[in-house]
């Protein structure tokens, strides 16, 4: 039985993995200015820091219904017998929600949509371990299940205007107004951005970060992974700071996050997701 595994660009997979298995990503639009781009594929990372940069108007938006069902067909003409399709919190974005109506026009009983409450990585080792499940579809919606279950991501943002102005900070929008030098910590929660604690410096973010990663990672196994925008020193020193206090892990992953990402948080933001148990 093959099964074949699909997602979107915001999960900042390991460069060539995604090739290497056989993932399909469906990239969602950016737009600059009014023109449309695709995330991942002719606007990245620079080019978006480039752009806030600037000032200019950068909106986001899902795949279209139609983009997902034609790689569904795609994937059924190519072989596979039943498709996972994994994708970011359906409180963050509508991409769900047009991935299940996709599933609906093209074989409903064949293609599970799996939402990951989550982004990033968060959502990267959901699609992990649907792949790590191999080709049975239950399994691999019952593994991406768990690892969505398991999965904290918390992170600092340099400011919260960007999420602000896209509509994602909800509760937290408590803390826009405090002083300039705070740096608000957030995490993920069910599927939503939430505050969670404000430190003075980014310095204190960066200690407040791996404490909070070491608690919820544990004593075992574990999958680590940074994302960063345009802060390449900062998550360098995270990740190695991470792999000092949490033994069990094989190594931490760092990632620039993408322009869909990137354009609600701004240039400097920080993360850290962790999995404990891993994704295998």
């Amino acid at each position: 039985m093959s099964t074949t595994i699909v997602t979107d660009s915001t999960a900042y997979l390991p460069e060539g993995f995604a090739e290497r298995h056989g993932i399909r990503v469906v990239p969602l639009h950016v737009a600059v200015d009014g023109r449309s781009r695709l995330d991942g594929v002719d606007f990245g990372p620079a080019e978006l820091a480039a752009a806030l940069g600037e000032h200019r108007r950068v909106t986001t938006s899902r795949p279209t219904p139609g983009e997902l069902a034609e790689v569904y067909r795609s994937a059924f003409a190519e072989g596979a017998d039943k498709i996972v399709s994994v994708h970011l919190s359906r409180e963050l974005s509508g991409t769900w929600e047009a991935a299940r109506l996709a599933a609906e026009e093209v074989d409903p009983e064949r293609i599970r949509v799996v939402d990951s409450r989550a982004t990033g990585m968060g959502l990267g080792f959901a699609v992990l371990a649907a792949c790590a499940a191999g080709g049975d579809g239950t399994r691999a919606v019952e593994a991406a299940n768990r690892a969505a279950e398991r999965t904290r991501m918390f992170f600092c943002v340099e400011t919260l205007d960007h999420l602000r102005r896209g509509g994602r900070i909800g509760a937290a929008a408590a803390l826009v107004g405090t002083a300039l030098a705070v740096k608000p910590l957030l995490h993920v929660d069910d599927g939503r951005i939430v505050p969670l604690e404000k430190v003075r410096t980014m310095g204190r973010a960066i200690g407040r970060l791996v404490d909070l990663a070491a608690s919820a990672a544990g004593s075992g196994p574990v999958g680590l992974a940074v994302h960063h925008l345009a802060a390449p020193e900062r998550a360098a020193e995270l990740a190695t700071r991470l792999d000092e206090r949490v033994p069990g892990s094989d190594g931490c992953l760092i990632s620039e996050v993408g322009a869909v990402i990137g354009a609600h948080t701004g240039p400097g933001v920080l993360g850290v997701v962790v999995l404990p148990g891993g994704y295998e």
